[in-house]
């Protein structure tokens, strides 16, 4: 679809989440759609500047296909992008922020130099339609350090500019099946929630219980959680509950038999305001 045509999968593809650990489909995927097609359909739909595709051809030129995330985010009313870059190799790293500015340097400008002395395993970029024309520059990169000590799986995000660096997140990873209890103290355990006050049911969806890994977030003004490994039905309900435009569920559910053995994940920032649960952002995650 990058050029108005249906990239499918091969006998040989492999299949990541969004944190780039691989898994095994479900069903046959030969000849189904590979979880680009909704990068580049979103793209069209939205109306974003045709460079993005160019920058997307660049990406995948330097580090390869299907190896950089994407995330399709929606603030209000406002739709954007994230790209991830994984190396967990960090000081040994070859996907570094220095070659990901090189290979975007004829489509996007950046004043941002990065210590590649740093021990980052990941790092991201946002993607908006005045960033692709040429209109902004590259201000702000996310990297992620992980968190040594801590009892599970857990990284801390830090906002990478050029005249200074800024904590921004902690996340924590949790076994969905096996840490349940421990899913529901983190997210217990926050000045953002009061379970006297809401079910915590309306955060820890019960439509999402089956996925395989469930992510819990601390950030600067809100709390966050993800659930990785989910189906396309849940991933549609996800779409639909979160509100985001029809022509993107649309094609969802019109190619749902060619997407179905996919695994998503998805995810929302939230908070209390009184008693009312707020959804802040929301996003939903694939590979190119």
């Amino acid at each position: 679809m990058i050029e108005n045509e249906f990239e499918y999968c091969g006998a040989h593809d492999v299949f990541y989440d969004f944190c780039l650990w691989d898994y095994r489909p479900a069903q046959p995927f030969e000849n189904k759609l590979r979880s680009s097609n909704l990068l580049f359909h979103s793209f069209m739909a939205m109306g974003i500047d045709k460079r993005a595709f160019s920058i997307v051809r660049a990406i995948r030129q330097g580090f390869g296909v299907s190896r950089t995330v994407y995330g399709i985010k929606r603030l209000g009313d406002r739709i954007f992008w994230e790209f991830y870059f994984y190396d967990y190799r960090r000081r040994e790293r070859e996907r570094s922020i220095t070659r990901l500015l090189d290979f975007i340097a004829p489509f996007v400008r950046c004043g941002i130099k990065p210590n590649e002395n740093h021990f980052y395993f990941m790092f991201s970029i946002d993607v908006t339609d005045d960033l692709v024309c040429g209109a902004r520059d590259l201000e702000e990169i996310h990297m992620y350090i992980g968190n040594p000590g801590s009892s599970v799986s857990s990284g801390i995000c830090y906002s990478v500019k050029k005249e200074a660096v800024r904590l921004e997140n902690f996340y924590f990873f949790f076994d969905a099946k096996k840490e349940l209890d421990e899913i529901m103290s983190k997210v217990v355990c926050s000045a953002y929630v009061d379970s006297t006050e809401m079910d915590i049911q309306r955060i820890l969806w019960p439509e999402m219980a089956d996925c395989k890994v469930i992510v819990v977030a601390n950030k600067q003004g809100n709390d966050a959680v993800y659930f990785s490994g989910i189906g396309v039905d849940q991933l549609i309900l996800f779409l639909k509950r979160m509100d985001y435009p029809k022509d993107l569920i649309a094609f969802v559910e019109e190619n749902k038999d060619k997407l179905d053995h996919l695994q998503f994940d998805v995810g929302y920032d939230y908070r209390m305001e009184g008693r009312d649960l707020v959804i802040l952002k929301s996003g939903y995650y694939g590979l190119f």
